[in-house]
């Protein structure tokens, strides 16, 4: 009941072809897209930003919207796998003042019953930065799809108990 409903959003997508292309003027980010997208059809406020797999980039980022009072939560996309360029994981998890590993969890499994073993190769997670909700999501679109499933319903009452 008092969990917020209107909220903002930062979309933060990690990738090098998709950040190569937004240089290039080119916007070729399907996942981002769909994720602020499904949070505008929840009554959501977003905005995105795209970032190359870099840890500097990543840390800048992801700094500017924790010090940002208007964002409500960050959604990150993408270098969430066990590639050496995947370090969203390695990046922002050290971070986290608490974890929330159950997200991880249940990602994994639906993702599990939707694509088999392949599922298991993401490191999906979620956490608390500065009592600001990070969930860092893979950057497959049906991936971003299963989570937000899981994310939205929820969303609120996430935020209202990492603020008290």
């Amino acid at each position: 009941m008092e969990a917020p409903k209107h909220l903002r959003i930062a979309v933060l997508v990690v990738s090098d072809s998709r950040a190569a292309a937004v240089r290039e003027g080119r916007d070729k980010d399907v996942t981002g897209k769909l994720i602020e997208q499904r949070a505008r059809e929840a009554g959501h406020e977003t905005t995105r930003l795209i970032v190359p797999d870099d840890v500097r980039e990543i840390k800048k980022a992801m700094r500017g919207f924790i010090a940002d009072r208007k964002i409500d939560v960050v959604i990150t996309a993408g270098g969430t796998g066990i590639a050496r360029r995947d370090v969203t994981i390695e990046t922002l998890s050290p971070l986290f003042k608490k974890e929330l590993p159950g997200f991880g969890e249940i990602l994994r499994r639906k993702g599990y019953e939707k694509v088999g073993t392949a599922a298991l190769l993401t490191l999906a997670t979620a956490g608390l930065i500065k009592r600001k909700p990070v969930f860092c999501l893979p950057g497959a679109p049906n991936a971003a799809e299963v989570a937000m499933g899981l994310i939205l319903p929820e969303l609120g009452h996430v935020i209202k108990h990492a603020r008290e």
